[in-house]
């Protein structure tokens, strides 16, 4: 059972909860978000925030060190914008989905059903044994996950900027998580170099916000871009040469 702090010491800490929010003053300007982030001080998730690792329209991802809750040095911090973000383009990912009913159509609710659902994937994900970030939960617009790199903080390089001494044997390790993926009716819909890193030679499948399941009807359409992604980095920075519809039809069955 957590302890009763006193009203002293919660004060000090509510300060301190305050400073390592103004880290993150030029993303978060919201007051819903700032009471996420909050909630994810009070839970003990998230002790301090470090720095930003990487920006996309949708979303920052932070070093943040970890809190009382968890084990872990560090934890990947990720916050969806909900004021500007490019959502609204993507709405397909979500309402294909047969997980999730309508969704209203402000960027807000919008927000909080991605980050519902990169967590509900990442969690399918990790409980079947692909190699992605642990998910260690989330309020709102923010989710904490494993962080990928190293004891210093120091984030792991994406496939992208990597030079692989055996391209083959890494190949084939991403393709048996992709077919991973698939037995648990799972689709990352948007893999690519950009979206694994690379750490002691283990590729982890990030981003996976956009992931659908079976029953999406573009579920089949997704897998084979996948693939294709894939295949075409290995072919043109490698020089390996696999027929996607051939690897297709062995995750397909």
């Amino acid at each position: 059972m957590a302890r009763r702090l006193g009203k002293k010491k919660q004060k000090r800490r509510e300060e301190y909860m305050l400073k390592e929010q103004k880290k993150v003053g030029d993303v978060v300007t919201d007051e819903r978000t700032l009471q996420n982030l909050r909630k994810l001080f009070s839970r003990g998730m998230v002790s301090e925030i470090e720095f930003l690792i990487a920006t996309g329209k949708e979303a920052d991802v932070y070093v943040a060190k970890s809190g009382e809750a968890l084990k872990e040095q560090f934890v990947a911090l990720k916050i969806f914008r909900i004021e500007t973000s490019s959502f609204a383009k993507r709405i397909d990912y979500i309402t294909g989905d047969p997980r999730f009913g309508k969704i209203k159509s402000d960027i807000y609710n919008i927000a909080l059903t991605w980050c519902k659902k990169e967590y509900g994937n990442l969690k399918i994900a990790y409980d079947a044994g692909v190699a992605v970030p642990k998910p260690h939960g989330f309020v709102g617009n923010m989710l904490g996950m494993e962080f990928i790199g190293d004891e210093h903080g120091t984030p792991s390089k994406r496939l992208k900027d990597t030079e692989l001494k055996d391209p083959e044997k890494v190949l084939t390790k991403i393709l048996e998580n992709v077919k991973r993926l698939n037995a648990v009716n799972l689709v990352h819909a948007d893999l690519s170099e950009y979206n694994i890193l690379m750490k002691d030679g283990e590729p982890y499948l990030i981003d996976m916000g956009q992931a659908v399941m079976l029953g999406h009807p573009k579920y089949r359409d997704f897998m084979e871009r996948d693939i294709i992604n894939i295949l075409y980095h290995f072919r043109k920075k490698y020089g390996i040469e696999k027929d996607h519809e051939a690897v297709l039809k062995g995750m397909l069955g």
